[in-house]
């Protein structure tokens, strides 16, 4: 049996994490007390959730209300995550509704957070601005998405039978790299390399067709970076300051590295957690997969430009049309789940489409959102992992309280298969799953036989995947709600399955609305041919899986419905 996995990534979708521990042992998730984010009304302990997407009342979206809102859960998530600061900024219209710092940039100096000045690491948030100088490039006819990029290049990429590379491939992350994790985060300035020297020797092994496979690839990112640095005749970070910091006006944004002396007062300091020390400056080997750093408000110059098709404040960075064609061409995968469009994340919510991407250095994590027909962005970044995750469960909680405040959905759909139904098609998915985005011939190929992930089936024909969890660290189940569509019991989670024939899974995918098909990151699940389903020994095959997993965030939640304690997934530490 072939089955084929999409992963959106957590989100984060995650999502997607660039580190050279990201595959390490110690990378495994810590145990004990979560951080908890409170909301308004108390729940009893044991109290069935409120109706997912349930209707409720809509804020009106401006500086006031925002200002109570995140006033209200922003300082709580600090002080429960052990996080040292944050930054929001929310746009609509062309202006800025709403930015704001909390906590500290530096814990022991007491420096406040500033939206203006202080700058945070955004991670693969990162990979929009690259995107955005790869689409410039296409506009302005130097570049063409599908021809092969060996074209763009003076090295050449090793050949494969099976059909080149091309910018499409690239910015859907369908290129078809495994997973590289030497040579990606170092805070040592003298392991930098030039980009073309970079991506010319550390090029990974192929190991999917082209266009065949999501596997997020933040060397990929990279040659996309040297593309457009090599057709230009520019340094790429000198590129992107000329052609988008610029006309943007963000006068506190840089993809230099190491960090310009004249923003060393502005960056803020990176913490494990903010009782404990502050951490070096992270250097990103594959910089335009990840090494920007940017303030709270010009992040909102760069959602403002997007939302306007390419233009700010008169100064336009995009055409027009080349702007909807990076917001509006998808990447089918796996119907009716979200696809990955030309660089950003699909996300819809709540029947509203939303187009997004996260990310993660081991300290920083952020994300970046934009509702492109309601004319809002939203931004957040957090400057620490944070006790147990702590980042990675504000970053959610608050988009997810965001939504319900101010786009509340409907509510969820009922089941529409049969038991006996439900228990066949959960027969024909049980297995065992390996991440297609893995570094497929190093040593580190033997983590897949350590930790598998599986596909389970209970009594109740519900599902498991040992790999999604909720806030609580439990593992989510999945009722079938339509043929081969199965819905997270306790929340909008879905997950998706297509066929071509009774026995025959093509691909399956994890995503999280059930109003709105959602985002992939591009994380995939291959069972090996050694995967045996009781014995993890070679020359015993049992079942042949690929496929790809939508990471996505948790239910939205009503202003009058308190969750359980929010608890992290587990994450791996790095840039997404």
């Amino acid at each position: 049996m072939r089955l084929l996995v999409a992963r959106a990534l957590s989100s984060a979708v995650a999502m997607l994490v660039l580190s050279a521990n990201a595959a390490s042992p110690a990378a495994q998730p810590a145990t004990g007390p979560a951080p908890q984010i409170p909301l308004p009304v108390a729940k009893a302990a044991g109290a069935e959730p409120a109706a997912e997407g349930a209707p409720a009342t809509t804020h009106e979206l401006t500086r006031a209300d925002l200002e109570s809102f995140m006033d209200g859960l922003m300082p709580y998530a600090l002080q429960t995550g052990d996080i040292a600061g944050g930054v929001v900024a929310v746009v609509r219209d062309g202006e800025i509704v709403f930015a704001k710092g909390y906590g500290y940039s530096d814990v022991a100096a007491r420096k406040p957070v500033d939206p203006k000045s202080t700058m945070f690491r955004p991670g693969s948030v990162s990979k929009l601005f690259t995107w955005t100088a790869v689409m410039q490039l296409v506009g302005d006819g130097k570049l063409d998405l599908d021809k092969d990029v060996n074209e763009y290049l003076d090295f050449k990429l090793p050949a494969r039978d099976d059909g080149p590379i091309t910018l499409r491939n690239i910015m859907t992350h369908t290129a078809g790299f495994e997973e590289q994790v030497k040579s990606l985060i170092t805070s040592d300035p003298k392991a930098l390399i030039p980009l073309h020297d970079y991506v010319a020797h550390s090029t990974p092994t192929r190991i999917y067709k082209a266009g065949s496979t999501p596997a997020y690839s933040n060397y990929a990112t990279a040659l996309a970076g040297y593309i457009v640095e090599h057709v230009s005749g520019q340094k790429f970070d000198e590129y992107i300051d000329q052609h988008i910091f610029k006309p943007l006006d963000m006068q506190y944004s840089t993809f230099h590295q190491p960090l310009p002396e004249k923003f060393a007062q502005d960056m803020s300091k990176g913490y494990k957690v903010a009782s404990g020390e502050p951490e070096p400056y992270e250097i990103v080997i594959p910089a335009p997969a990840g090494s920007l750093a940017s303030s709270g408000d010009d992040m909102a110059h760069f959602m403002i430009a997007h939302l306007q098709n390419g233009e700010y404040k008169g100064n336009r960075i995009l055409p027009e049309r080349i702007a909807r064609m990076m917001h509006e061409t998808p990447t089918d995968m796996i119907a009716p789940l979200n696809r990955m469009l030309l660089g950003f994340y699909e996300q819809d919510y709540n029947g509203h489409r939303v187009i997004s991407h996260g990310g993660d250095t081991e300290y920083m994590h952020s994300y970046l959102h934009l509702f492109p027909d309601d004319h809002v962005g939203l931004y957040m970044s957090f400057n620490s992992a944070g006790r147990e995750g702590g980042s990675h469960v504000a970053r959610q909680a608050l988009f997810d309280y965001f939504l319900a405040r101010y786009f509340p959905g409907p509510a969820p759909a009922t089941s529409k298969v049969t038991p006996q139904t439900a228990a066949e098609h959960a027969r024909l998915l049980a297995g065992y799953y390996d991440d297609s985005r893995r570094a497929d011939r190093s040593f580190l190929r033997i983590l897949s036989l350590i930790a598998p992930d599986r596909v389970q089936v209970d009594k109740d024909n519900l599902i498991t995947f040992s790999l999604i969890k909720d806030r609580n660290g439990e593992v989510r189940k999945y009722r079938e709600v339509e043929p081969f569509v199965w819905q997270d019991v306790n929340s909008n989670w879905r997950l998706a399955a297509k066929t071509d024939n009774v026995d025959l899974f093509e691909r399956f995918a994890i995503m999280r609305n059930w109003s709105e098909v959602q985002h992939l990151s591009f994380d995939t699940f291959v069972a090996p041919d050694h995967l045996h389903m009781n014995d993890w020994g070679y020359g015993c095959v049992a079942k042949l899986l690929s496929g790809a997993i939508a990471e996505a965030a948790t239910r939205p939640i009503t202003s009058a419905a308190v969750p359980p304690a929010l608890t992290a997934a587990p994450a791996k530490p790095g840039l997404q």
